[in-house]
């Protein structure tokens, strides 16, 4: 049987016509600007854990911490990057302006980051100290000399921002 002459065009025009493909790299390149997006804008967020165990004291400071090595103290505990390094009781008890398990720590940590620095810049590294308000200042003095020994001569001590109130 023969094909009619609209059959046969019906069948050419459907041979021509194929699938439809996605086209990939648009949206590649829209997934690769979102998660660049995502990682840089989660970095700049909060720089200073919370931890409820610090009551922090308050200032009017503006300047907004940096990333760096934080020494958390509460009424208790001594502790480097959330490692306990030594109790409060046992440091305020011990002659001398030098921690010695903090220094030991600091300087295992200077190690670690001279290693990541640019070759002939001399080390100055940076610390934060985030210290309860109750700290007595005899300890803070002894944290603040042992950092100074161990080359970590920046020292900042974190402050929570107090609330101006209109009057």
């Amino acid at each position: 049987m023969e094909m009619s002459k609209r059959a046969k065009r019906m069948q050419r025009h459907h041979k021509r016509k194929k699938a439809v493909a996605l086209n990939m790299v648009s949206l590649m390149d829209i997934f690769t600007i979102l998660v660049f997006f995502l990682l840089v804008s989660s970095s700049t967020g909060e720089v200073l854990p919370s931890t409820k165990s610090i009551k922090l004291p308050e200032s009017i400071a503006e300047k907004k911490p940096k990333e760096t090595l934080t020494i958390f103290i509460n009424d208790k505990d001594i502790l480097v990057q959330g490692r306990k390094i030594a109790t409060v009781a046992s440091v305020l008890s011990t002659k001398g302006l030098v921690i010695e398990p903090l220094k030991k720590e600091l300087d295992l940590q200077a190690k670690r980051l001279i290693g990541q620095q640019p070759v002939g810049k001399p080390f100055n590294g940076e610390v934060t100290v985030l210290g309860d308000k109750t700290l007595p200042y005899k300890l803070l003095k002894k944290i603040m000399v042992t950092c100074t020994k161990a080359n970590y001569g920046n020292i900042s001590l974190a402050v929570m921002k107090k609330v101006e109130t209109e009057g």
